[in-house]
C-alpha cells in the first residue's frame, strides 16, 4: 500500500507576479511539510502557531517533518474556538514570535483552521512589518477559503475582521487526510464554502456538487477536487484582485449577513461556526435578490434545497437560542467591512453562478427583510 506522504498532490498556483505561491492538496502533506518548505526558503526557522485541539493530532508530525528537514522550530499553543481571534491572544503571538527573536526572513506557520490561519497570518503581517508564513490548513474551510487570498485579521466587539492587513502566503499545505479527523459539523460548515464558489461564477461546479456532494463528504478523488476546483475559483479571483477593490469582493457572497449573525450570537461556536453563518447568509442573499426581483424563486429555493440536504441551517430561526431583533442585525451589517461611506453593499444574484456586487442599497429595505425572516 502506497504510503500517503508519497502520494502525488495537486497543484495549484496563485498567480500574484514576484509573489506567485503554490497551494499543494492531497494527504500526507503535513508528514512533507518540512522538506517543502525548506526546499522552497533554506534557513528559515519557524514559529508554529496552532490550538490545543489541533495540537494534539497533528503538531507532533509537523514538528516531526520540520526536524527531520533541519528547520528549526518552536511552537506557540492557543486556546481552539473563535474567541481566540481577538486582542489578547494576537497580542500573546506577537509576544512569542518577538521573544524568539525570529527575524523578517523567518517564518509563522499557521496549523489549524481558519481562527488559527487568520491571526498567525496578521502576526506574520505585522511583526518586524512583515514576515514570511506558510499556511497548513487543517479543516475544510480553511483549505477551501481562508488559508488562500492573503485575508488575515483578528474580530473586535464592533464585528468580525474589522481588524487585519493583507498579507499573502508563501505557501499552503492541504493535507486532505487531516479532514479524516474533522467532526462532521465542522466538515459541513467547510463545504459551504466549496458551494459558494458555485453559486458565484461556476454553476457547472455546483451541478457537480449536486451529483458528488456525498463521494465529496466520503472523500477519496472526490474531495480532492472539490478542494481544487475551490482553490482555482479562489486564486482566479485574487490574482485579478487581491485587495478586494472590484471582484474579489464577490467572495464575500453570504458573508455580510453572515458576520453579523455571528456577532450577533458572541461568536459562540456552540450556537453558529462560520461556515454555518455562510450557509444561511447565501441563502438569505438568494431571498433578498428574489424580493428585489433580481433571482428566481426557483434557483433561491434550489439553493437552500442543496444546502439543507447536506445537513446545513439555512434560516435565522435553526440557530439555537434567541437572537437580538432586526434593529440590531443591521447595525452589525452596518460595521461590515462592505459598508462604504454608510452605503450598504451586498453580493446578490441573478440566478446560480451569477453573482454580482450590489451598491447603495436602502438600510429601510434591509431592515424590512430582516425583520421579515427574522424568527421572532
Amino acid at each position: 500500500m502506497q504510503d500517503a506522504a508519497d502520494m502525488p498532490v495537486t497543484r495549484v498556483e496563485v498567480g500574484l507576479g514576484a509573489r506567485a505561491y503554490d497551494i499543494l492538496i492531497g494527504p500526507g502533506l503535513v508528514a512533507r511539510a518540512g522538506d517543502e518548505i525548506a526546499r522552497r526558503m533554506a534557513g528559515v526557522r519557524c514559529a508554529v502557531v496552532t490550538d490545543e485541539n489541533v495540537a494534539a493530532v497533528h503538531l507532533d508530525a509537523l514538528a516531526d517533518s520540520l526536524g527531520r528537514a533541519g528547520v528549526e522550530h518552536s511552537a506557540i499553543t492557543l486556546d481552539p474556538g473563535e474567541k481566540t481571534k481577538s486582542f489578547g491572544p494576537f497580542e500573546r503571538v506577537v509576544d512569542a514570535l518577538l521573544g524568539a527573536r525570529l527575524e523578517r526572513g523567518d517564518l509563522v506557520i499557521a496549523l489549524g483552521g481558519g481562527v488559527i490561519g487568520d491571526l498567525a497570518g496578521f502576526a506574520a503581517g505585522v511583526v518586524r512589518r512583515g514576515m514570511g508564513f506558510v499556511q497548513v490548513p487543517t479543516s475544510l474551510l480553511a483549505q477551501v477559503d481562508s488559508s488562500v487570498g492573503g485575508k488575515t485579521g483578528i474580530n473586535t466587539t464592533h464585528g468580525k475582521n474589522l481588524v487585519g492587513v493583507f498579507h499573502q502566503p508563501r505557501l499552503v499545505l492541504a493535507d486532505t487526510a487531516a479532514l479524516d479527523t474533522l467532526p462532521a459539523r465542522e466538515f459541513r460548515a467547510g463545504y459551504a464554502e466549496m458551494v459558494k464558489y458555485g453559486l458565484i461564477d461556476r454553476p457547472g461546479f455546483f451541478d457537480w456538487l449536486e451529483r458528488n456532494w456525498r463521494d465529496v463528504f466520503a472523500g477519496g478523488a472526490a474531495r480532492v477536487e472539490a478542494i481544487a476546483e475551490s482553490c482555482r475559483a479562489k486564486a482566479a479571483i485574487v490574482a485579478r484582485d487581491e485587495t478586494e477593490a472590484g471582484e474579489r469582493a464577490l467572495l464575500n457572497l453570504g458573508h455580510t449577513f453572515g458576520h453579523a449573525l455571528e456577532a450577533a450570537t458572541g461568536y459562540d461556536g456552540r450556537r453558529l461556526v462560520h461556515g454555518e453563518g455562510v450557509a444561511i447568509g447565501m441563502t438569505l442573499a438568494h431571498r433578498f435578490s428574489v424580493r428585489l426581483n433580481q433571482c428566481s424563486a426557483d434557483d433561491a429555493e434550489k439553493v437552500e434545497a442543496h444546502l439543507a440536504g447536506v445537513g446545513l441551517p439555512t434560516r435565522m430561526a435553526d440557530i439555537s437560542g434567541q437572537l437580538p431583533g432586526a434593529e440590531a442585525l443591521l447595525t452589525y451589517i452596518m460595521q461590515d467591512k462592505k459598508v462604504s461611506r454608510g452605503a450598504l453593499t451586498f453580493i446578490l444574484t441573478r440566478g446560480i453562478g451569477r453573482s454580482y456586487i450590489a451598491k447603495d442599497l436602502p438600510a429601510a429595505e434591509v431592515l424590512s427583510f430582516l425583520r421579515e425572516n427574522h424568527p421572532g
